[in-house]
């Protein structure tokens, strides 16, 4: 009976097409039939999932509403009110920018998604960790698609990925423009804000303001400002093939397989290369929309099955469209294919991918590129604008380790919980630093070693990431700030311009002078050189807290004394990290003023109780801070407190610097020394591995190398 009335509800009809929709296209086609139809106005974020909910009394729908309001009543999103003053604009409708779109929804905040595709194509299938799995279970999957992790290994294809994100974006109001593609960042000019340069121009995309910016758009569009540093290892070359899946009985019956690496079966790849010529370091089959396989094959082979036509030592020039004989790269991967899963696929016959091509494609697994900060924030004419990026616009996956998506998801959920933040009036600086803080955890985390609790899970990264420390990154250590609007004074200030930052300079020497007016031995004529004997310094401790120093038993002339006196006392009583080491006052030849410019206004907000500097002050000492690191001008050095007795960098055990240090693992050194044991590669924090009992750091493609060539030995020491 109920079915019945539910084929003759246009409505309700209308909801099962949108739900059960397997294209990009026809999905946002009956997602506008369903809300002309209950007469709801997908612009009007604010209300329309409230809306939705009230007319579509579907007990189909029902549950779908639950799940997501369950989601929705969790505090992080104080009930859609913690973001409802931004506006953001998500590049790339990805999985990663969809899963990100999705979190500020719920926060409250108007969203806008562009790409430039107008179909979901990607037929590749991504591994899940179980973390994703619940999530994605949580946001209605199995509504959305029925077979959703009914295997023995747990997967999707991207497409069908896009597709459950993409109506349940849609569903909170999220506006998902497909065929625009975004040119540029139009700085804001009058009254109008920060907007996007689109194609078509007359979109109306165009006219949409915001100050939150998303790229998710992978390799494509990587905002200015962002370095993208390449890292390369050892030649892999990678290659994927998806097969038509017809869900036969027989196909069924294949067994998947979940990653088969050389060195854990030898037998198998020796019995492939000897019997068909195909030469491979590992391979996975999945089996999902299609019959996907992910495999890395030696050069070597490529060459002697004619794949690659003429060897290069440029990865570029070897494995251009011109040096490729795509008919010999089809057999080569379906023999790989037929021969893995023992001949047991009837009539393999290669998918189709967007141009209507057979779907298999080799490329290089050797390089990644990885973005070394995750975001930053612009300020043009007193507007500012968060910017962050997401998915492989931050961190591109070693595809063989099936950690993609996962750690898509963990980015998307950080990058949500700062624009939380940034929607409170979180100062810019601190934000950044807290979320760069999460992003030196993203490529060391695991399914082992991120929380267990999945059912806690919220954006909220302490809920993720065990015993994590979300200042593990300081405000003074974020270099990729505004460096207009709030710095700009700051910057005409270091070009000796600028009468508002001279202002405060003089403020600071004014209650300098005053504060150690009368003191012998001290004259505070500027703020660098009156401060090189340490006279002055003690004399202002003096003058709030005399009981804490003896002026009578000073020498003028005992410099290194006096300065360590101040120094030490500063940084016990107040917690005021030394500007420098005492002995170098003597040897220095000119003392820095901006060091001294932070040095003593942390000084006087500490000795006249300002704890928190309030308003225009703490933004001029936030600045000075933000500069110092900026011009990385290496004055001072680390002090002994911080690194527990030691000032010498780990690597190559010489002077280290404050502004020239990085830290991980414990361990400190200079930016500079921090390089992959084996290759040499920079690294930068969260892009690497250590190995603890060796000491060692490593960039993820020798970290993995590394580890197999422990296990053989280890293996091999038990025979």
């Amino acid at each position: 009976m109920v079915k019945e009335a539910d084929s003759v509800n246009p409505s309700h009809a209308l909801f099962d097409s949108f739900v059960q929709a397997q294209t990009c296209k026809e999905t946002q086609q009956n997602f506008i039939e369903l809300c002309r139809h209950l007469k709801v106005e997908p612009r009007d974020y604010k209300h329309f999932y409230s809306k939705l909910k009230d007319r579509l009394n579907y007990w189909k729908a029902k549950d779908l509403w639950q799940k997501i309001d369950k989601r929705a009543a969790h505090p992080d999103y104080e009930q859609g009110q913690a973001c409802h003053q931004n506006k953001c604009l998500v590049l790339g409708a990805g999985p990663c920018g969809l899963r990100t779109a999705i979190e500020l929804a719920l926060l409250g905040t108007q969203v806008a998604v562009l790409d430039k595709r107008v179909s979901f194509s990607r037929n590749n299938v991504l591994h899940l960790w179980p973390y994703t799995i619940r999530d994605l279970l949580n946001l209605g999957a199995k509504k959305f698609y029925g077979r959703f992790c009914s295997g023995s290994i747990h997967h999707i294809s991207i497409r069908q990925l896009q597709l459950i994100l993409l109506k349940v974006a849609l569903i909170l109001g999220v506006e998902v423009h497909t065929g625009v593609t975004f040119e540029g960042l139009l700085e804001p000019s009058g009254s109008t804000g920060w907007r996007a340069q689109v194609s078509p121009g007359s979109h109306r995309a165009a006219a949409f303001e915001f100050d939150v910016f998303i790229s998710a758009g992978g390799g494509r569009y990587v905002p200015d400002g962002f370095k993208i540093k390449e890292l390369r290892g050892k030649l892999a070359i990678g290659i994927t093939a998806n097969f038509v899946n017809r869900r036969t009985k027989q196909e069924a019956q294949v067994q998947e397989i979940s990653g088969v690496a050389r060195i854990y079966n030898q037998k198998f790849f020796q019995a492939l290369h000897s019997e068909i010529g195909v030469d491979l370091e590992n391979i996975v089959y999945y089996k999902d929309d299609t019959h996907y396989f992910v495999m890395t094959a030696k050069k070597g082979s490529l060459l002697k099955k004619g794949v690659i036509k003429q060897d290069f030592p440029d990865v570029n020039q070897l494995l251009a469209p011109a040096n490729v004989n795509q008919k010999a790269l089809e057999e080569y991967a379906y023999d790989a294919a037929d021969f893995s899963t023992d001949h047991m696929l009837p009539d393999l016959e290669f998918a189709r991918d967007h141009a209507g091509r057979p779907d298999v494609a080799m490329f290089d697994f050797t390089c990644m590129h990885r973005a070394e900060n995750a975001s930053l924030v612009k300020e043009r004419k007193g507007k500012r604008l968060l910017i962050a990026l997401v998915g492989d616009s931050l961190v591109e996956p070693f595809w063989p380790l099936g950690t993609g998506i996962a750690r898509g998801f963990l980015a998307a959920f950080d990058t949500a919980w700062m624009v939380r933040n940034w929607g409170k009036g979180g100062l810019p600086l601190e934000l950044l630093a807290e979320r760069e803080s999460m992003y030196q955890l993203l490529s060391q985390t695991t399914p082992e070693n991120i929380s267990k609790n999945y059912a806690s899970y919220s954006i909220n990264p302490s809920t993720r990431y065990p015993n994590i420390s979300m200042s593990s990154i300081k405000p003074t250590q974020v270099k990729h700030t505004v460096l207009d609007g709030l710095l700009k004074s700051l910057l005409l200030l270091h070009a000796n311009g600028s009468a508002e930052s001279l202002r405060r300079l003089e403020d600071l020497l004014s209650w300098c002078q005053k504060n150690t007016a009368g003191y012998k031995h001290v004259k505070v004529k500027d703020l660098s050189e009156s401060w090189r004997s340490g006279m002055a310094l003690c004399a202002l401790i003096h003058n709030f807290r005399p009981e804490l120093i003896n002026l009578s038993s000073l020498d003028e002339y005992n410099i290194t004394r006096n300065n360590k006196l101040a120094f030490d006392l500063m940084e016990r009583e107040f917690g005021i990290t030394p500007v420098m080491r005492a002995s170098e006052m003597i040897t220095c030849e000119k003392i820095d003023q901006l060091s001294m410019v932070v040095y003593l206004t942390q000084i006087r907000n500490a000795l006249t109780e300002k704890d928190t500097p309030a308003g225009n002050e703490g933004l001029f000492l936030e600045a000075c801070i933000t500069l110092k690191s900026i011009f990385n001008n290496p004055v001072v050095p680390v002090s002994s407190s911080e690194v527990g007795g030691s000032e010498l960098c780990y690597f190559c055990n010489k002077h280290l610097y404050v502004l020239e240090r990085g830290s991980a693992e414990g361990k400190f050194f200079h930016r500079s020394c921090f390089n992959c044991y084996q290759c040499g590669s920079t690294l930068r924090q969260g892009g690497y591995a250590f190995l603890s009992d060796m000491g060692r750091f490593y960039c993820e493609l020798h970290s993995a190398a590394e580890e197999e060539e422990r296990d053989e030995g280890h293996i091999g020491s038990q025979v």
